[in-house]
Formats: C-alpha cells, sequence, structure tokens
C-alpha cells in the first residue's frame, strides 16, 4: 500500500526522506561492492577497507531507519553511530593522499576501471550525503552519519586518484572547450 517501517515500527510511505536516504546509502554499498571487485582483480590493498566501508554503510542504514522522534532508549543504543569511522576515514584519507602527486587541475572520472567505479562511488556518496543532511537539520539522524558520508566521498576520491597511479592509468584532465 506505499508504506514501509522504520526499525522503531513507525509506519510512513516509501517516498519518506528516510526511505530516501536508505536508498541511496544502500546503492552505494553496491557501487563500492562493485568497485571493491574491480580492486581485488588488479591486486589492490584497499579492497579489505572497502569491505569495512561497506559494513559500517549497514551501521549507517539501522541509525537512518531509526528516526531520533520515535526511538526509545533500547533503539538507540542498537543504531547509535559514532564519530570514530570519521576519524579513522581521515586517517585513510592522509594516508593515500602523501603518496599522490598534487593536483594541478580538475580531473574527469577516468583512470582505469577501479579508478571509474570509485569515482562513481564518489558520486552516489555524495547523492547519498545530500539525502541525509536534512534528516540530521531535522533532528531524525545522528551528525556524525551525515559526517561519514561526508569524509567517504573524499576517501573514494583520493582512493580512485591511487588507483589510477597504482595501475599506471592516465586521469583525463578537464580541458574548457573554445568558444
Amino acid at each position: 500500500k506505499g508504506f514501509s517501517s522504520t526499525f522503531t515500527g513507525e509506519r510512513r510511505p516509501k517516498g519518506d526522506p528516510i526511505f530516501e536516504a536508505l536508498g541511496a546509502t544502500d546503492e552505494l554499498s553496491s557501487a563500492i561492492g562493485l568497485a571493491g571487485e574491480f580492486g581485488s582483480e588488479k591486486g589492490h590493498t584497499f579492497v579489505g577497507q572497502l569491505h569495512k566501508v561497506q559494513c559500517m554503510l549497514q551501521d549507517v542504514g539501522s541509525n537512518l531507519a531509526t528516526p531520533l522522534s520515535s526511538a526509545r532508549e533500547a533503539h538507540l543504543k542498537r543504531t547509535s553511530f559514532s564519530e570514530q569511522p570519521v576519524l579513522e576515514l581521515e586517517q585513510w584519507i592522509d594516508s593515500y593522499s602523501e603518496q599522490l602527486p598534487p593536483l594541478t587541475a580538475f580531473i574527469l572520472p577516468s583512470g582505469g576501471r577501479s579508478s571509474a567505479a570509485l569515482h562513481f562511488s564518489r558520486a552516489v556518496c555524495r547523492r547519498a550525503e545530500r539525502c541525509v543532511v536534512p534528516l540530521v537539520q531535522a533532528g531524525e539522524a545522528d551528525p556524525n552519519v551525515a559526517k561519514y558520508l561526508n569524509r567517504l566521498s573524499d576517501y573514494l576520491f583520493v582512493l580512485a586518484r591511487y588507483a589510477a597511479m597504482k595501475e599506471g592509468k592516465e586521469e583525463k584532465i578537464y580541458i574548457k572547450p573554445e568558444p
């Protein structure tokens, strides 16, 4: 009938912003899974990190499926989302960034299949973040969830560049068309 239940048992329309955010994070996990498969084919060591990210996205989903307006203390205990995963992403970003040449121009999603899949994941992540921010602003989701998605998109960007570099693939540079 066009309704679904949150973790708290509350019935909401399927078009509710909570379900939009849940769908976007599910798509993100799928996109990361694809990027991980491409990375695995190339023997990238970061594949384990991508699997950990997918597990964290399950926790993101649990938090989103537990709107604070209808959550009881028992719900909140099971679905809380801490700042620790955000800090871990920042460490990973720093580690890969140190190994990359500095950016001197805008790059286009490119650099081989692993890199392009990571760039695609980054774009899906940005959409998920846009779905989550209004929930945080409305007091329905933990602010750390939005922070995590924000840092995750940066991680995916850096990782895409790293994958291209490790595979010896060229990153395509944006060139402004002549008028």
